[in-house]
């Protein structure tokens, strides 16, 4: 589900993971992993404990880059972040774990917020979310989604399936 209110965009997914609420607590908490399963993050530099930068692709291929701080860290169930006062993107995000029903796991549910960036967007913010998600190429929801079922394979798996860079059938 997306929203918008003032230009935010609102994006929360949910799914059922096959392991431990620790482990996948462990294994996003420890945000050098993030690169690894959210696409279009390059690369996450941690300062200290709470505070670390992002490196993004962003729109043109372009790197945008920001600080995020952790604003709630409950151990096992809950992490929150948000972008610092200033930064070149205004986001924050949470991710919740919890016991699955019936011990089938992890229920991991991710919320991310986000308003998209000035440039060639600021022009745009007047017009509907899907116009300004075709600006950046994917649609928020759809990109969200597909990060969490990448993250899914990688703690199931130990890999994420692709189809990248491979050949193709003619």
């Amino acid at each position: 589900m997306s929203t918008v209110m003032n230009q935010r965009i609102n994006v929360e997914k949910t799914l059922i993971i096959n392991k431990p609420v620790e482990e996948l607590y462990r294994f996003w908490r420890n945000f050098d992993n993030l690169p690894r399963f959210i696409k279009h993050l390059k690369e996450v530099r941690l300062y200290d404990e709470k505070r670390s930068h992002w490196i993004s692709k962003g729109f043109l291929n372009e790197s945008v880059e920001w600080d995020v701080v952790i604003t709630e860290d409950r151990e096992n169930e809950l992490i929150a972040w948000t972008s610092v006062e200033g930064a070149a993107i205004e986001t924050s995000g949470r991710v919740h774990f919890k016991p699955a029903p019936g011990n089938r796991g992890t229920e991991v549910k991710t919320v991310r917020e986000f308003t998209p960036p000035g440039g060639a967007i600021g022009a745009a913010l007047a017009k509907p979310v899907a116009d300004i998600a075709k600006l950046f190429g994917e649609d928020p929801e759809q990109q969200i989604g597909d990060d969490l079922r990448r993250f899914k394979m990688m703690m199931e798996a130990g890999e994420i399936a692709t189809t990248e860079e491979q050949p193709r059938g003619k």
